[in-house]
Formats: C-alpha cells, structure tokens, sequence
C-alpha cells in the first residue's frame, strides 16, 4: 500500500491526465525552478526529493508485482546513498557511481513515461502530451552528462562571457541542451572536448529522429483513430 501523501503523486502515474501534470511539472522545473533558484542548495536538494518521491509512486503504479517494485527500486535507493556518501566523502569511485546512477536515474523515469505512453489503448490527446514529456526528460538527461563533463574535464566547454550571470551551471546546460536537442545552436556554450562533441551530435540526431519517429506516430495514430469515428 502506497503511503497517504504519496497518493497525490501516485494518481499522476494511474490516470492518462496525470501526463499533462507532468508536462506541468517539467515546465516549472526547467523554465522558472532551476534558472531562476538553481543556486539555492536547499531548494534544489527539495526538489530532487519530490522527484524521487515521484519516480517511487511510478515504479509502484507500474510494476507488474511487488517483487518487480522491490528491484526497481534498489536503483532510486542507491542513487540517494551514494549522493549522501559524496555529501561527506569524495573520491573517483563515488564520482562514477554517482554519475552512473544519475543516468540510470533518468533512463528509469524516461522508460516509465514510455510505459505509460505506449500502453495498450487508443491514442489519446493525453498520451501525445506524454511523448513531450520524454522529450522534455531527454533533454535534462543530456544537460546531466553535459554539466558533468563540464565539472569534471577542465576546459571541455567554453561559455561566452555575459552580464547576465546565469543562476547556475545546470540552469546553462539545461539551456544549452534545450538549443542543441531543436538544432537551434546560437553559440554562446560551444562544446571542445571530443567527448562533448560527440555527445552534442547524438542529442542532435536524437532530437531530430524521436518527433519523427514517435510523436509523429502518436500523432497520425490518433488522427486515424479520429477518422475511423
């Protein structure tokens, strides 16, 4: 049984209208919570326990049992005690684990918008909203390796001076990963190193293929639906 206060976040994962609260949610988030208080420790530290919270209720309403729960999971599990050991001890072996469950963080939550989306049933408005969604976790999934490498590989993004300071480091990748997912690239955050740059062309190509392949599918799915009514 899924905790009283949890049951908010829970009906976002059982009803197909949760997706435009996710839509929603993803907005605030990206737009307004991490440029504009992105460097308030604190707030940032709430707003990834609500997204924990939130990623727990949907392994919870996903899973096919209690013992698929239980193993899912032990990921969201480990992501919070190797963020809490790195809190007081630092070292390369944390570093990685930290960054490997990061991503495997966001692979998860994009995977259970996924199984929502594409669960059996007509296509609904709803489900379409739910593909921005992914689209949207994309795009804070590549900003997670950018900053990362940006941390990390000394020199491997240059950053165009401005009198405008952003917020936060993760406030200009999240940027950045938003211009090179639509291929816009204004070129004030340009990529150096190898890695980054390989990187940058994946999100391009991805960017380019997933409206294509899935929104574009969703879309004339629920048109031909429409037109069979």
């Amino acid at each position: 049984m899924i905790a009283k206060k949890d049951r908010f976040l829970y009906r976002f994962w059982t009803q197909e209208k949760g997706l435009s609260g996710m839509l929603i949610l993803l907005c605030i988030m990206h737009f307004i919570a991490i440029p504009f208080f992105g460097s308030y420790a604190r707030f940032m530290v709430a707003v990834n326990i609500f997204w924990m919270l939130f990623l727990f209720a949907g392994i919870v309403a996903l899973s096919k049992h209690k013992k698929q729960a239980f193993l899912i999971s032990i990921i969201p599990f480990l992501f919070i005690l190797t963020q809490w050991i790195n809190y007081f001890n630092h070292n390369i072996f944390i570093l990685f684990a930290d960054l490997i469950l990061s991503i495997a963080i966001m692979l998860l939550l994009i995977t259970l918008v996924l199984v929502k989306v594409l669960e059996p049933g007509p296509v609904t408005t709803y489900r379409i909203i739910g593909s921005i969604v992914v689209y949207m976790l994309l795009v804070h999934f590549w900003a997670t390796l950018y900053l990362f490498l940006y941390e990390h590989i000394e020199g491997s993004f240059q950053i165009a001076e401005s009198k405008f300071s952003s917020n936060s480091d993760q406030a200009s990748f999240i940027y950045f990963s938003y211009i090179t997912m639509t291929s816009t690239g204004y070129g004030e955050i340009l990529p150096l190193h190898p890695l980054a740059r390989s990187l940058v062309q994946i999100e391009v190509l991805t960017g380019v293929l997933y409206p294509v392949v899935l929104i574009g599918r969703l879309v004339s799915d629920a048109n031909f639906g429409a037109g069979k009514k």
